[in-house]
């Protein structure tokens, strides 16, 4: 089994690290091509405007000057094109990709583009505590639970245009109560908050804050399903149509 490894936290993060060593138990045919820097909240973004670069780092790991999805598109259709990867593993992110986060998130967006182009493709994600800022994110439970949630899901065939979004709860490894699948959740949205604060020259800035997140019955999201100390396993896909409406508008543009 050949494996692609991105991220979208930069080609040297503690996570991606955690992944390729993780993903060495499960195959010895790795390849690394991951954003050069941090590219947290791009999104599914391409870079357009201006040259992408490419850094040979090592036997098959590359640094890509761009976004998750930019270094996506140049693994399978340069660095790799030759010998395309069965599969793509993309993490394991610094904190959580949970509810709308998937649309935002750049960890997310690189399985996007990997299920685009027909390659079963898995998002992993660390939440983590205020107590785990900066560079102390603890990954302890990703570090134990990743190889248990891989393993079933490479087993497992995945339908066309789809892809699977992993995220470990931020507890210690003994305390996760084990994996649960569930659907995408949704914040709150209305309830956003934008923080004003002041900067040394008296100039105002702002901070973005979370709404919280709805309950739903038996706790059936994402989003609760890590709060109460699961790994949640969502399988996402590509096709945004709502059916539902479809009818609906259709019969309101067939009227004269």
């Amino acid at each position: 089994m050949r494996i692609l490894l991105t991220n979208d936290d930069g080609v040297h993060a503690t996570g991606l690290r955690l992944l390729e060593e993780i993903a060495r138990r499960l195959s010895d045919d790795l390849w690394i091509v991951a954003p050069a820097e941090e590219q947290s909240g791009t999104g599914h973004s391409l870079t357009l405007t201006r040259p992408i670069r490419l850094r040979h780092l090592g036997e098959k790991r590359f640094a890509v000057a761009g976004t998750p999805t930019d270094s996506v598109l140049m693994a399978l259709f340069h660095v790799m094109k030759d010998h395309r990867p069965d599969v793509i593993l993309s993490g394991i992110n610094r904190g959580a990709n949970l509810a709308e986060d998937v649309t935002y998130s750049g960890t997310v967006s690189a399985t996007m583009e990997g299920a685009l182009a027909g390659v079963p493709s898995i998002a992993l994600s660390q939440s983590y505590s205020r107590e785990g800022l900066g560079d102390n994110v603890p990954f302890a439970a990703a570090e134990v639970w990743a190889e248990r949630v891989l393993k079933p899901l490479l087993e497992e065939p995945m339908a066309p245009g789809t892809l699977v979004n992993v995220n470990f709860p931020a507890v210690p490894a003994e305390q996760v109560q084990g994996v649960r699948v569930v659907r995408q959740g949704i914040r709150d949205y209305g309830r956003t908050q934008i923080i004003q604060r002041t900067d040394p020259r008296g100039y105002p800035y702002y901070w973005l804050g979370l709404g919280p997140m709805v309950q739903t019955p038996g706790h059936s999201t994402d989003l609760e399903a890590v709060a109460d100390g699961y790994v949640s396993v969502t399988p996402l896909h590509l096709d945004l149509t709502h059916e539902p409406s479809l009818e609906q508008l259709r019969a309101r543009f067939a009227r004269p």
